[in-house]
């Protein structure tokens, strides 16, 4: 059994986050399977904006300027996205 360092805390919680972001093209793949067409769930920027998050810590804990970078970036692509999912949601309320 590994030891428990701070290290190995985070390189778990950084498979965890990739687990997670990985999920996303799973949950895509199934929706795209039932519909019989291409489409983007809105659980697919739930799951990349929470695995970016988790990346996004284990980037900073690790202090690498380009993963940083990268994950910071697609962290506001998929925040943005999913507001403009549920801006969509209440216009179709009005």
């Amino acid at each position: 059994m590994p030891e428990l360092t701070p290290e190995n805390i985070w390189v778990a919680i950084g498979f965890g986050g990739q687990a997670l972001f990985a999920s996303r093209f799973l949950v895509q793949w199934i929706a795209t399977e039932r519909r019989r067409q291409s489409v983007v769930p809105t659980a697919f920027w739930y799951l990349s904006l929470g695995g970016g998050l988790v990346l996004l810590s284990y980037a900073l804990s690790i202090g690498d300027p380009v993963f940083i970078t990268g994950q910071s970036f697609g962290v506001l692509v998929y925040s943005r996205n999913l507001w403009f999912v549920h801006r969509g949601k209440a216009d179709e309320t009005r």
